[in-house]
C-alpha cells in the first residue's frame, strides 16, 4: 500500500479519491467552528496587514518624506507600526488556535482509528501486516498533523495574500501588473518543471531507501546465520550495490530540490530589475508617481511568496490526504459481525435447583435467552460443544475444513493432531468466531453459538496460545489480564496451578516486577507459563490449548503437568498437540488432515487401527 509522506520527505502519493478525504477530514476539523471562525478572523487581519503596510508606503513617500512633513512622518509611522503590530498579534492568534485544532483532531482520528480497530475481524488483520497498520498511527497521522499545523491555514492566508496583491498592483498600474504576470507565468512554468523532476527521484529515493533499511533489518537479524555461513562479504557486496542505487537517487532528488529556490529566487530578482526599470522610466515621465512606484515595487517581491509557498503547502496537504485515505480506508471496513442475543451472566443455585441472576461472582454461569415474549430463560452453561456438517474456508474457493463432525460433552477432553495447515487451529478459531463458518452449525450447550454474542462466548472460553504475547506492566497485572477484577490471592492461586509461582518469587519484585518487550526478560517457558496462569485465573468452563507446551522443555512439561490436569478438571478441553505424549488421556483424539477427520478415538483405539496415529506415535511418520 502507497505511504503518505511529509514535507521533509520531498516528495508525495497522491490520493485516489482527493474530493471524498477532504470533505472526511474536515468533518473532524468542522467539529470546531467556533475555533475556526476566530483563526478565519485572524488570517484576514494578518493579511490585511501585509498588504495595507506595503501601500502605506505611498502616502508616507507623497505626503509626507517629500514635502518634508517630518512631523507627518513620525505619525504616518505610528500608524504604520500598529498595522504591523496588529497583523503579528493575528498571525500568532491563528498559528496557537491552528496548534490546539490540529492536536484534538490528529487525537479524535487516533482514538476513531483505535475503537474502529477493536471493532474489526480477525481476517482483518491476517491480510495487513502489522506495520502497515502501525503506519497508519505513525506516517499517516504524523502528516495530517503537519498539514493542520503548517499547511491548512497557510494556504488560505496565501491564496487571500495572492489575490490581495494581484488587485492592490492592478489599482496602482495595470500596465506594470501586466509585465509581473508575464514574469509570474514564466516562473511558474520552471518551478513546476523543476518541482516534477525532483517529485520523481524523491519518489525513486523512497523506494530505494525502503529496500536498504528492509535489507539491513534483515541482515541485524540473521547475523548469527550470516557469521556461522561466513557469509559477510556477500552480504556487503549486495548492501553496496543497494546503497549506491540509493545514493544516486537522492542525489538527483536533493539537486533538483536545491535548485528550485535559487532559480525561482534569480527569477524573482530579475523580475524586480525589470519592473523597476520600466516603472523608473515611468515615473521620469510623469506617468508614476514616485510612492506608488516603490509601493509596487514592495507588491513585486511579496507576490511570488504566495505562489512558492502554495506549492511546497501543497505537498503537505496531499501527502496528508493521502494518509487520511489510508486511515478512513479502515474506519471503512465492515465491522465484525455480531447478531447474537443471548448473554453469558453470573448466576446462583436457588434449594429447588432453580437459577437466578446475580452480581456476585458465584463460580455458576447461565445463558440468558429473552424470549419472544418477553420472558428470560437462563440455559446452565455446561461446556458441551458439538459441530455438525461444517464446512469453512478463508476464501469461499478453497475450503480449510470439510463436513467436520465432532463433539465434546461437559468434562471431556479433546485432542487434535496432524500435519501443519491441516486445519486444528482453525477449528478452534471456529469456536471463538474468530471466523464464520460456510455451512453447518456450532452449538454450545445446546445453542447455535451465532444466537451468543460474542463477548458473552469468549468470556466462557479460556486459550493458551503457542505464541505468547505478554503486556507491559507487572506480572501480576499478566495473569489478571484473564479476568481484570481477580483478587491477588487468586492471581497467585493460579499461577501456583500453573507451577508459575516459584519462579515468580524469586524474580526482582516478585509478583511486582515489571514485564516490557513482551517479557523479553524471562525465557519462553516462564512466558508460557505465565500464559497459562492466565488462563487459570479466568476460571473458563472450556479450555482450549493449542499447542500450549511446545515452547516448554521437558522438564517444565512435567512440572506443569499436575497443574494443567487440574485447570482441566471439570472442563471441556481442546488441545492441539506436536508431543503425542500429552494427549494419550484424551477422552477422544481426532485425526486431522486436508481439511477432514480421518480417524477418531481413543489413545489405545488408533493405536490398534495402525492407521496414521500409529505412525505418527510410532515414529514411522512425523508431524510437519
Amino acid at each position: 500500500m502507497p505511504r503518505g509522506r511529509g514535507a521533509g520527505s520531498g516528495g508525495y502519493v497522491k490520493p485516489k479519491n482527493s474530493k471524498k478525504t477532504l470533505g472526511m477530514l474536515l468533518r473532524y476539523v468542522g467539529k470546531h467552528k467556533g475555533l475556526l471562525t476566530i483563526v478565519f478572523l485572524c488570517l484576514f487581519i494578518s493579511t490585511f496587514a501585509q498588504i495595507a503596510g506595503s501601500y502605506f508606503l505611498k502616502p508616507l513617500i507623497n505626503d509626507y518624506i517629500i514635502p518634508g512633513d517630518f512631523s507627518g512622518l513620525a505619525k504616518g509611522l505610528l500608524v504604520l507600526g500598529i498595522i504591523y503590530l496588529l497583523g503579528a498579534c493575528a498571525s500568532y492568534g491563528y498559528a496557537r488556535i491552528m496548534v490546539h485544532i490540529s492536536q484534538k483532531t490528529v487525537s479524535e482520528i487516533r482514538r476513531d482509528l483505535f475503537y474502529k480497530m477493536q471493532d474489526l475481524p480477525l481476517k482483518y488483520f491476517d491480510s495487513h501486516t502489522h506495520g502497515d497498520l502501525m503506519s497508519r498511527y505513525t506516517n499517516d497521522i504524523d502528516t495530517i498533523s503537519q498539514a493542520l499545523n503548517n499547511s491548512f491555514a497557510g494556504v488560505i492566508n496565501n491564496i487571500i495574500m495572492f489575490v490581495g496583491i494581484l488587485v492592490m498592483m492592478i489599482v496602482l498600474n495595470p500596465i506594470l501588473t501586466l509585465v509581473t504576470a508575464a514574469m509570474l507565468f514564466i516562473i511558474i512554468y520552471v518551478a513546476k518543471n523543476l518541482a516534477t523532476r525532483s517529485k520523481y527521484y524523491f519518489s525513486q529515493q523512497q523506494a530505494k531507501l525502503g529496500i536498504v533499511n528492509g535489507y539491513i533489518e534483515e541482515m541485524i537479524e540473521g547475523q548469527k546465520v550470516i557469521k556461522v555461513f561466513n557469509h559477510e562479504k556477500k552480504a556487503i557486496e549486495e548492501f553496496e550495490g543497494k546503497n549506491e542505487s540509493l545514493r544516486i537517487a537522492s542525489t538527483n532528488a536533493h539537486t533538483y530540490a536545491g535548485l528550485i529556490m535559487p532559480v525561482l529566487g534569480n527569477l524573482s530578482y530579475f523580475n524586480y530589475a525589470l519592473t523597476s526599470s520600466i516603472g523608473g522610466i515611468m515615473a521620469i515621465r510623469g506617468f508614476f508617481d514616485i510612492g506608488s512606484l516603490v509601493s509596487f515595487l514592495q507588491y513585486t517581491r511579496q507576490i511570488s511568496q504566495p505562489i512558492n509557498q502554495l506549492s511546497q503547502q501543497m505537498n503537505v496537504i496531499l501527502s496528508a490526504l493521502a494518509g487520511a485515505e489510508r486511515i478512513f480506508n479502515v474506519m471503512e471496513e465492515v465491522d465484525e459481525i455480531d447478531e447474537g442475543k443471548i448473554t453469558l451472566v453470573k448466576v446462583k443455585k436457588n434449594q429447588d435447583g432453580t437459577l437466578k441472576e446475580t452480581e456476585k461472582r458465584t463460580g455458576h454461569w447461565a445463558w440468558k435467552k429473552i424470549e419472544e415474549d418477553g420472558s428470560i430463560t437462563l440455559i446452565p452453561l455446561k461446556g458441551d460443544v458439538r459441530f455438525k456438517n461444517v464446512y469453512f474456508g478463508y476464501n469461499k474457493d478453497k475450503m480449510v475444513l470439510k463436513d467436520i463432525n465432532l463433539f465434546a460433552k461437559p468434562g471431556q477432553k479433546i485432542a487434535f493432531v496432524g500435519s501443519t495447515g491441516a486445519g486444528k487451529t482453525t477449528i478452534t478459531n471456529l469456536i471463538n468466531r474468530f471466523y464464520e463458518i460456510n455451512s453447518g452449525t456450532i452449538t454450545y450447550d445446546g445453542i447455535d453459538i451465532r444466537e451468543i454474542k460474542k463477548d458473552s462466548l469468549r468470556q466462557s472460553l479460556g486459550v493458551v496460545l503457542q505464541d505468547t504475547h505478554l503486556f507491559t506492566g507487572t506480572v501480576a497485572d499478566n495473569i489478571r489480564y484473564g479476568r481484570l477484577d481477580a483478587t491477588d490471592e487468586e492471581v497467585v492461586e493460579a499461577a501456583k496451578l500453573a507451577n508459575a509461582h516459584s519462579f515468580i518469587k524469586h524474580l526482582p519484585h516478585g509478583y511486582n516486577t515489571i514485564i516490557t518487550g513482551d517479557g523479553e526478560n524471562l525465557s519462553q517457558g516462564q512466558r508460557q507459563l505465565l500464559n497459562i496462569a492466565r488462563a487459570a485465573v479466568a476460571d473458563p468452563p472450556v479450555l482450549i490449548l493449542d499447542e500450549a507446551t511446545s515452547s516448554i522443555d521437558t522438564r517444565t512439561e512435567k512440572l506443569i503437568e499436575e497443574g494443567m490436569d487440574q485447570l482441566m478438571k471439570d472442563r471441556t478441553v481442546f488441545v492441539i498437540a506436536h508431543r503425542l505424549s500429552t494427549i494419550r488421556n484424551a477422552k477422544a483424539i481426532m485425526v486431522i488432515e486436508q481439511g477432514e477427520i480421518i480417524e477418531r478415538g481413543s489413545h489405545e483405539e488408533l493405536l490398534e487401527q495402525k492407521g496414521r496415529y500409529y505412525q505418527l506415535y510410532t515414529g514411522q511418520f512425523e508431524l510437519e
